[in-house]
């Protein structure tokens, strides 16, 4: 039977026993959805290996990378299309907890949209034990994370589901940088298929970690990759952001997002961009909009 959904990810290194602990839990929790989920990990990081034996899910070491040495979104995409055969692809965070919901929602979208990409809102929860993915886990886990955990703030997103003939091509983002997720929101809207926030319909869990596997133990979004990331993305005008979708997936349903004051005028910020692909007129209509930022980021257009 060929899987509905081909989950990919290119874990940190399992180094750091808190990382290794929820990076697990991850994949256990995308194993735990059942045969219609693929689940690939990608990349020669430390503990990898060991642990795609262990689970017994696939393993694809020949990633590329920066300069740097961190691996390549663009390559990962083209790696996971190539080693499966399901209509749907989900590039995750190897952080990230799914529940069932996912695969609901996933077919929901494909019987309405023949292109889109499925993206929404996490729960930051703080996990220190191996997770049980016993009968009932998942509206148990839900249930504590609604209650121990905070909603996350709609920014970029921790996963991307979509119909295997989209994002067939994309810049070198490095991955576990700013940047290249804002920009998978934007291409959506560039493309002009649905951008859909189904933070109503799937829950996902992020499990909280510090940043002592990054450079200098800072957040990505300082490090230098981040600038190159959004530089190859077209600059901060194409960083958009999940309040920037164009529909909700709720009880089942696919539906535009509801227009207010603030998203009408959003939608004309965006409408030069989005509409008449033009940078330029989109640095204008920013100006417009935010002057102050516009002369700020003037000032500054040589950093990023």
């Amino acid at each position: 039977m060929t899987p509905l959904l081909t989950i990919f990810a290119a874990p940190k290194p399992f180094t750091n026993p808190h990382i290794a602990l929820i990076q697990r839990n991850a994949i256990r929790s995308w194993l735990a959805l059942g045969d219609e989920v693929q689940v690939i990990l990608l990349g020669e990081e430390t503990g990898l290996v060991e642990t795609a034996v262990e689970l017994g899910v696939l393993h694809i070491p020949e990633v590329e990378r920066n300069a740097s040495g961190t691996p390549l979104v663009s390559s990962m995409f083209t790696l996971a299309r190539q080693a499966s055969q399901s209509p749907y692809l989900g590039c995750i965070n190897a952080d990230i907890v799914l529940t069932p919901g996912v695969l609901t929602a996933t077919q929901t979208l494909g019987s309405q949209a023949q292109r889109f990409l499925m993206v929404g809102q996490r729960w930051d929860l703080a996990v220190t034990e191996p997770l049980d993915f016993g009968e009932g886990w998942a509206n148990a886990l839900t249930s504590r994370a609604q209650s121990e955990g905070t909603l996350h703030r709609a920014s970029g997103s921790d996963y991307f589901i979509f119909p295997r003939d989209c994002y067939t091509s994309m810049p070198r983002f490095a991955i576990g940088r700013a940047g290249w997720d804002n920009w998978m929101i934007f291409h959506g809207r560039w493309e002009h298929f649905p951008v859909v926030d189904a933070s109503p319909d799937v829950t996902i869990i992020h499990q909280n970690h510090d940043y002592s596997h990054l450079p200098g133990g800072q957040p990505h979004y300082r490090l230098p990759e981040t600038f190159e990331n959004v530089r190859l993305a077209g600059g901060k005008r194409a960083i958009l952001e999940l309040s920037d979708a164009t529909h909700t997936l709720q009880n089942g349903k696919l539906k535009p997002r509801p227009l207010s004051w603030q998203r009408f005028w959003r939608e004309i910020e965006l409408f030069p961009l989005t509409r008449l692909h033009s940078f330029p007129l989109a640095w204008a209509a920013f100006a417009l909009f935010h002057p102050y930022k516009a002369y700020a980021a003037w000032r500054n257009r040589h950093q990023v």
